[in-house]
Formats: structure tokens, sequence, C-alpha cells
């Protein structure tokens, strides 16, 4: 019996479509073709599994389309079947349950996704079919009699390849809201649960047999299964899958250099301009410090992430990102993580925002808890300017075994320390924290396909506008923080001979960053640091290169200063402490350099951390182990490095 609930064609009412389907049955092609850009994000109540819904037109009818996560069946083993379950029986706060369901069903693999359709059809709920890849089982010579399929199942099928046929699947849906879908007796009769298994697969299987006919299973070769010899295979797939990755860290690190340096320059110019039209005083500072810089410290990284998510759609579209899982996972399983966490965690190395944003390919909850707390230990670009500031000042033209850079040595050591701390960190939060056994690895290998370069620039969009829209607000209010904490309280500095460098520079040392550095440097003092580079490291939060900037700033040598600026790198070399003793030295640098590899430091990382997991306990658990290690690093690198020192010394 059709619930009495539901809502009828002849309602004015928003009628709730919910749209079902395995992974990689083309769920996400047909919500975006339904939807278009009328699509909201969030996540479902206590969990960080995506709730994606959207608003669909016809006629004279608003439809409320609701994308379930991928799934194989309604036996809620998992999270995202637990979800779905949910919402198909109402359960979910906030959201109304489902008036119809869409089943989405890939033609290629009527069996499998059939299992899916079958359960949803014993809960008695309106429902029509949607098959998706029709066109691909026609190129397979693979004939779907559409008539016979509906019969069979009591409940309209409709032809949707590529995203269209939507009218008729609008009719479909129409038709189906005024009646009742009829269960096939062949399921109703089962007693026991095993045996409802056994009838629901004798029941598709017959079903295929009658509605499907297929070609000569000898004559055809599938083109997927030629090129999985190369692309799985244990040496030239790997092969392949590094060339893949070094084109993509490539294009998120320098092709997004030049608009990335644009936004900059629009974000200055702006600023600057904002300055002009305000009368000088707390307000424009604000405004332009504050508010445009924060902004701005945001929107800087959108190239990266829409190329980021360009590629990462192409991958998924052509079925390529299942077979670099495939051969990852092996080496990954060593450490508790996924195959899938490859690319996030490689992503992160350009920048760990849309490494993050990446970790939603991972469907298990705790793979992707874990490979979201490591992502930040990848040394992503906005540490470069720290490494290579320390390098010019104290490791520039030497060599070791003579004729390997020493610079380019120790960068290279900054990288890997981060990846084998991430390792290390994942391993033990899957033996504690996330314990759960080695992920068991079942994908689909699903056939190769052109990619919808609608469906992908659609999905790049709504993935930069949400980035936009959930990290922006929290980095907004922590730049206006560490603005405050730099600007008050105002220091008065008499001397009129003063350069506008020189007067930036006593008001830092007398803010309350600059007390905040008096403040730290006792715990900071065991790692070779003093209260000047305690302040750097408290305004580097806003974003790590903000080290070097701040710097130039205590140093007298202007706030638009860069790492390779001789006068910034002389100005360090000769920077004294009260005593007369050098700040810096070769081993400081070192030392600044490994607490800079292992330590957060950045409040864009913090904000997408706390959006992706949507909870602030794993956020600031984060922070604080990060941080400790960070500690623990640069204190044994110092003071080892300081007992070796004097140990030649004296030696």
């Amino acid at each position: 019996m059709k619930d009495s609930t539901h809502k009828t064609a002849s309602n004015n009412a928003e009628i709730t479509i919910a749209l079902a389907g395995n992974p990689n049955a083309g769920k996400t092609t047909l919500f975006n073709a339904l939807t278009g850009l009328r699509q909201k994000v969030a996540n479902y109540p206590g969990v960080t599994v995506e709730k994606k819904e959207g608003v669909w037109k016809i006629s004279n009818h608003t439809f409320r389309v609701i994308d379930l996560p991928g799934l194989y069946s309604l036996d809620a083993a998992s999270l995202d079947e637990k979800i779905a379950l949910d919402v198909l029986k109402g359960k979910t706060k906030d959201l109304p349950r489902p008036d119809l369901i869409v089943v989405v069903v890939d033609s290629t693999n009527l069996e499998r996704n059939l299992y899916l359709a079958i359960q949803i059809l014993e809960m008695g709920m309106p429902m029509v079919i949607a098959l998706t890849m029709t066109d691909e089982a026609e190129k397979n010579n693979l004939k779907i009699d559409l008539e016979s399929l509906s019969e069979s199942l009591g409940v309209p099928v409709v032809a949707t390849p590529k995203g269209h046929g939507i009218d008729e699947l609008s009719k479909a849906i129409l038709k189906a809201l005024q009646s009742s879908p009829q269960i096939p007796a062949a399921l109703i009769n089962a007693q026991s649960e095993n045996t409802k298994i056994f009838e629901r697969y004798k029941f598709i299987n017959d079903l295929v047999q009658r509605a499907v006919s297929t070609p000569d299973q000898k004559k055809q070769q599938r083109l997927t299964d030629k090129i999985d010899k190369v692309l799985t295979h244990r040496f030239w797939g790997l092969t392949i899958l590094g060339i893949i990755i070094l084109v993509l860290f490539h294009s998120i690190f320098y092709w997004a250099a030049v608009p990335m340096e644009l936004l900059e320059n629009i974000f200055g110019t702006f600023g600057e301009f904002v300055r002009s039209q305000m009368p000088e005083g707390m307000l424009a500072d604000l405004m332009v410090d504050g508010v445009i810089a924060g902004v701005g410290a945001v929107l800087v990284f959108l190239p990266q992430i829409l190329l980021l998510f360009f590629f990462i759609s192409i991958l998924e579209d052509t079925g390529y990102m299942a077979r670099a899982a495939f051969l990852m996972d092996k080496i990954m399983s060593k450490f508790g993580l996924h195959g899938k966490a490859f690319l996030p965690l490689i992503s992160s190395f350009a920048c760990a925002i849309p490494g993050i944003m990446a970790t939603r390919t991972i469907e298990n909850p705790r793979d992707r808890l874990t490979t979201i707390l490591i992502a930040p230990f990848m040394s992503c670009s906005a540490r470069l300017p720290v490494y290579t500031l320390m390098i010019a000042a104290f490791f520039a033209d030497q060599l070791i075994f003579g004729f390997l850079s020493l610079g380019a040595f120790l960068m290279l050591l900054m990288y890997l320390l981060g990846i084998l701390v991430a390792l290390l960190v994942a391993s033990t939060l899957k033996k504690t924290l996330l314990k759960a056994p080695p992920p068991p690895f079942i994908m689909e290998l699903p056939p190769y396909r052109l990619p919808s370069f609608r469906n992908v620039l659609q999905n790049m969009f709504l993935r930069a506008w949400l980035f936009v829209k959930r990290a922006g607000t929290t980095i907004l209010l922590i730049s206006i923080i560490l603005w405050a904490l730099a600007y008050f309280p105002r220091y008065e500095n008499k001397n009129m001979e003063l350069s506008e460098t020189e007067k930036a520079s006593e008001q830092i040392k007398h803010s309350y960053a600059g007390r905040l550095g008096h403040l730290i440097e006792p715990v900071i003092q065991p790692l070779g640091f003093d209260w000047q580079i305690g302040i750097a490291l408290i305004s580097s939060f806003a974003a790590r290169e903000v080290f070097v900037s701040t710097l130039s700033i205590i140093y007298n040598v202007g706030k638009d200063a860069n790492e390779e600026n001789p006068t910034l790198i002389e100005a360090i070399r000769s920077a004294k402490k009260e005593d007369g003793t050098p700040v810096w030295t070769p081993l400081t640098a070192l030392t600044l350099m490994v607490f800079y590899a292992l330590a957060i430091q950045c409040m864009s990382t913090v904000a997408v951390v706390r959006r992706e997991t949507n909870s602030w306990k794993w956020t600031f658990l984060m922070i604080a182990y990060m941080t400790l290690l960070a500690y623990l690093a640069a204190f044994l690198t110092y003071q080892i490095g300081s007992f070796l020192l004097h140990f030649v010394r004296t030696a």
C-alpha cells in the first residue's frame, strides 16, 4: 500500500524525490542534469557524510531532489547504507520521507544494480527506475526491452543516457505518484532472510534472461579488459600512475601560480583603493588588513581548488580513479591507510586544503578521517618561503660530498620528514583512536568512459563555491583576531625621524602579539628561539608564508620583502639578542625548518578540517598532536645539535 503521507502530482506542495543507486552507476550525472546549479551540500546530522540536494522544476511542479550516498544494498552494513535507509524511512532530522524513489541502474551491469532496486521495491514506496549507460549497452550489442522490465517489476523504467531523457523521466514520476507499486509474488512468499536473498537473485536472473539479449561473449572482448592489462600492471601501472600524479602535482603547483599571483595583486590593489577612499584610522586598517586580507587569504587558493577538482572529476568520470586506488592499496594498507588516500596526500604537497577536500572520495569514515588528520604533514607550497629563506641565509652555495647542494638536500629532507611522520601517525591512529581492522579493498573497476565535461565543470565550480562558503567565515574571523593582536594596544612613538617600516616594527613589538612573543619565550627558548621569532610564529598562524613578512617588519626591512630579499637575509644573519649573541645560527635555522615541516601553522587548514570532520574535537586533537610533534622534533634537533657542536669544539 502507498503511504498516506506521500504527495500526489496534483498537490501544489513540494515533492521530495530521492536518487538511489550503486557507486559508478551514473547517479551524479543524473542529479546534475536534474538540478543544474540549484544544489546545496551539507553534512547529515552528526556525521561527515555529505548530504546533496537540489531543486528540479518542471511544468508546474517543484521537486526537491535528494542524492543518497552510493550503496549496493539496504542491509545497513556501512554508514552510507544506514544513512540511506534512514532517509528512505523518514528517520533523518530536518528531512521529510521521500515521496518517490528514482533508482539509478547501470544498463551494462543490470544484475548487480537491480538488487538494490528490488530491495527498495519491497518497501512498497512509489519508484521509477532510471536506466543509465544505455548508449554504452548498445555499443556492446546489449538490447534491453524497457517494456518487459517495467511490466515484470511493476514500476516505470526510463532510459536516461548521459543525463538525457529528462522529459520522459518527469512523466514517469508524475504517473508513479498516482499509484502504488505492485511487489511481484515471487518476492513476497520468502519466509527467511536467506530464502529472500536467494529469491531476489533468482527473480533478477529470470528477469534479465527475458528482457536482455546479449551478444556472443567469445566475440566480445571489452576494451576495458585490454586497457586494464596495462594500467593495472604491477610495473607499468605504477609507472603510468606516477606520470599522471606528476602532471597533477605540476598543475596544482605551477599552473595555478599565475592566477594565484593575479588574485594576490587584485586584493592588494583593492586594499590600497579602499584605504585611499577611507580616512586614516582603525576602521581603515581593519577593513584592509583584517577583512580584505583575510578574504584574500582564502580566495588565493581558488585556482588550486579548481585545478584539483577538475583533474579528480576527470579521473573519476573516466574510471581511472578506481584503478589508482587499486594500485596503491597494497602499499598504503601497510600503514592502515586506504588506497584512495594516495591522491589526497599527493595533492597536499601543493596545499593541504584541496588535499583534505579530496578525501571525499574515501567512503569509509575512519579511513577518511585518518587521511584528513595526516594530510597537513605533507610539505605544502606555503612552507617553501620559510625553507627558502633559511637555506638562503645559512646554507646557500654549500656542497656535501663535493657535488650535492646542501640546500637541495635539506629541502628534500623536510619533505621526507613530513611523509615519514604522516605514515607513522596514520599507523598509530589506526591502532588506537581509530582502531579498525586493515581496510578490505573491495572495489568495482568500472568500464572506461569519456568524461562528461558538463559534469566535470559543474562539480569543479560547486566544490570551489563550497570551499569559499565553508572556510571563508572561520578564516575571516581568525584574520580579524590576528589583526587585532598586532594592532592593539597602539604604540605612539614620538621619534618623528622613524620611517613607516620602523614605526610598524615598533608597533608589533609593543602589541599584544609582541607581548605574547615575550610570554612564550621561555617555552620556545629550548628550541633556540627568542621572543622575536615567537612573534613570527604567532602571526604565521594566519598562513605559513606570513612568517617571512613578519620578520621583515621586525627587522625594519619592509612589509613586502620576500624570502629572496638580500636585505632581509643579511638582517637575519646580523640580528643580535640583548646579550650580544646571534639570534640566528645555522642550527636555529635548521630547527625552525623542522618545526614548520610538522606544525599545523595555517588557519585555512584548521578551518577546512573543522568543516570536513564536522567536529572541533578532531580539529583540536590535530592541532595539539601536530604542535607537540613539531615541538619535540625541533627540541631534539636543537639540543642534539648543540651537544654535537659543543663536543666537536671541545674535542
